[in-house]
């Protein structure tokens, strides 16, 4: 179910704007650095995360699966992008 977003360097529209499941589920509107590769990363997660959300009326358990791996995948892909090069 959707829920307002969240505010964190945000514009102001953005702030009063309905989140998807997948946005929520990343935290879409979270990026301290307003970091353009992790915006971009938390963009498309958040849309497979939606797709899967579609899925949900044929089988539930496979796409909450493939939502949880599509979040967790969101994660270590943000760590990535904002890991310091050695």
């Amino acid at each position: 179910m959707p829920v307002s977003g969240e505010s964190n360097n945000v514009s102001p529209e953005s702030q009063s704007k309905v989140l998807t499941v997948g946005e929520q589920r990343v935290r879409v509107n979270f990026n301290t650095n307003n970091d353009e590769a992790v915006g971009h990363l938390k963009v498309k997660a958040a849309e497979l995360i939606d797709i899967c959300e579609t899925l949900k009326s044929s089988d539930p358990r496979l796409a909450s699966l493939a939502q949880t791996s599509f979040e967790e995948g969101a994660m270590w892909a943000v760590k990535a992008a904002t890991s310091f090069k050695k």
